[in-house]
C-alpha cells in the first residue's frame, strides 16, 4: 500500500517550505476578505487553519489552488511560483476537496476517481477514439490504482456503486480519492468533517494519518476543535482575513485571543475539553 500514492514531480526535502504563500491579500471591490496572509506548509506535515465565518479561509484557499488570483502577494509551492490556473495547480501537486462534496452524481465512485488521473495519463482524443494500445495500458493501470485508491479511503465495495448512492461519510471519503488520484505532494481539505457523526469524524481523522504517513502534506481547515488540535501539527487561527496567530496546535488552543475571537469564552473552551464532539 506505500506505492498507491507516489507524489507527483521532484523530491521535496522535509526541511523545506513545500508551500509558502506570502502576503496573500484579496480584495472584491471594497471587500478585503484576505489580508496579508502568510505561511508555510512543511512536507508531511499537518497544517490546520481555523477560524470564524467569514474569517476567509476559503477564500485563501481559492488563492491558493488557483480559483482566485491574488490582489497581491505570491503563492510558492515547491520554489516555484504557481499559476493561478486550477489545472496548472493540479499539475504542480496541490489538490483539493471542496467544503460542499463536487462529486460526478451520475457516476460510479470508480469513475469519479479515475476522472482525478486524466491531469497525469499522456493519451488523447485520437488514442480514445481509436483504442490505440497506448490508451489500452492507461486505461488498465488507471482502473487498477483507482481501485487501489478505493481500498485505502476504505471504499473496497463501492467501485459500481454511483457516486449519488453513496452515504454522505461515503460521498466525502471518495472526494479525497478522487483528489488523490491527481498524484500530490500536498492535499487541501476544506471542511472535510462537516456533517458528520462522531464515529465518521474519528474515519475521517485516521484517514488522514495514513495519507500523511504516506509522505504526503495536509493543509485542512476545520471547524470541530478536538479534530483540529487533535491532528494538525501547526495552526493557523484567521479573524477577518488576517493572521490571528499561528504555531503549534497547544499553544494556539491555549491563547486567549483565540478563545475570545473563535472558541469562546474559557468556560466554553473547557466544556469542549470536557467532551462534546460537535
Amino acid at each position: 500500500m506505500t506505492q498507491v500514492i507516489s507524489g507527483a514531480g521532484h523530491h521535496v526535502d522535509a526541511d523545506t517550505e513545500l508551500l509558502q504563500a506570502s502576503n496573500v491579500t484579496m480584495r472584491f471591490g471594497g471587500l478585503t476578505a484576505v489580508n496579508n496572509v502568510s505561511l508555510s506548509v512543511h512536507p508531511g506535515e499537518i497544517y490546520g487553519l481555523i477560524g470564524p465565518n467569514g474569517a476567509g479561509k476559503t477564500t485563501f484557499f481559492n488563492c491558493l489552488t488557483g480559483l482566485y488570483k491574488p490582489t497581491s502577494g505570491e503563492v510558492r509551492f515547491a520554489g516555484d511560483i504557481l499559476p493561478p490556473k486550477p489545472r496548472l495547480v493540479v499539475r504542480a501537486g496541490m489538490a483539493r476537496t471542496f467544503q460542499n462534496i463536487r462529486l460526478f452524481h451520475n457516476m460510479t465512485a470508480l469513475e469519479n476517481v479515475m476522472v482525478g488521473m486524466y491531469s497525469r495519463t499522456r493519451t488523447n482524443a485520437i488514442d480514445a477514439v481509436f483504442r490505440t494500445p497506448r490508451h489500452r495500458r492507461e486505461e488498465l493501470a488507471s482502473t487498477e490504482r483507482a481501485r487501489e485508491l478505493l481500498a485505502f479511503v476504505g471504499l473496497t465495495g463501492a467501485a459500481d456503486l454511483l457516486s449519488r448512492n453513496l452515504p454522505y461519510g461515503d460521498q466525502r471519503r471518495l472526494e479525497i480519492a478522487r483528489a488523490l488520484a491527481t498524484d500530490p505532494k500536498l492535499l487541501l481539505l476544506d471542511e472535510p468533517t462537516a456533517g458528520m457523526n462522531p464515529q465518521e469524524t474519528r474515519q475521517a481523522e485516521d484517514l488522514i494519518f495514513k495519507i500523511r504517513d504516506l509522505g504526503l502534506a495536509v493543509l485542512v481547515i476545520e471547524h470541530d476543535m478536538r479534530f483540529i488540535f487533535n491532528l494538525c501539527d501547526r495552526v493557523c487561527c484567521l479573524v477577518r482575513g488576517e493572521v490571528l496567530v499561528e504555531g503549534p496546535g497547544s499553544v494556539v488552543q491555549n491563547d486567549p485571543r483565540v478563545i475570545e475571537a473563535y472558541i469562546g469564552s474559557p468556560q466554553t473552551m473547557s466544556d469542549e475539553e470536557g467532551g462534546a464532539d460537535a
